[in-house]
C-alpha cells in the first residue's frame, strides 16, 4: 500500500506542476513575447489543464500499465489475468479515481484484506497492481 500511495503522490505532484504551467505558464510566455494573451489561449490552457490528469492516467495505464510514480516504485497495473489494461478500462478507472478521490483512497483499505492485495477499485475494474518484473 505504501508503494501505491507514494507513486500516487509523485503523480499528483507532477500533474500539479504540469497543470499549473498549462494554465499560467503558456499565457505568461505569450504575454512576455506578444502582449496580452487572447481569450482563446486562456480558455484552451484551462481545458488542457482540466483534461491532463485523465489523459495522463488513462494513457499510462493503457500503454504501459505504469505512471511515472508507479515506475519509480516498481508497480504496474494489469488485468486480473495478467494482460494489459484496455483503453476503456483505463479511462473508466482514471475518470472514477479523479472524480471521487476520497473514495479511491478509502478503497485502498482493501489492500489490507484482499489475498491479491487489491484495492476496492481494483475489484470493481478487474485490475491488480503488482510489482513489475525486472529485466535480467
Amino acid at each position: 500500500m505504501v508503494s501505491r500511495i507514494a507513486g500516487l503522490a509523485i503523480d499528483a505532484g507532477l500533474l500539479a506542476v504540469a497543470s499549473s504551467f498549462a494554465v499560467s505558464g503558456v499565457p505568461a510566455v505569450w504575454s512576455a513575447l506578444a502582449g496580452e494573451p487572447p481569450g482563446w489561449l486562456k480558455a484552451a490552457s484551462a481545458v488542457v489543464a482540466a483534461v491532463l490528469p485523465v489523459v495522463y492516467f488513462t494513457g499510462c495505464w493503457w500503454m504501459t500499465g505504469q505512471t511515472l510514480g508507479a515506475l519509480l516504485f516498481g508497480t504496474v497495473v494489469r488485468r486480473t489475468d495478467g494482460r494489459h489494461v484496455g483503453f476503456c478500462r483505463a479511462l473508466l478507472r482514471a475518470l472514477i479515481g479523479l472524480a471521487i478521490p476520497v473514495l479511491w483512497l478509502v478503497g485502498m483499505v482493501g489492500v489490507l484484506t484482499d489475498d491479491r492485495r487489491r484495492a476496492w477499485h481494483d475489484r470493481v475494474f478487474g485490475t491488480v497492481v503488482r510489482y513489475a518484473e525486472r529485466g535480467p
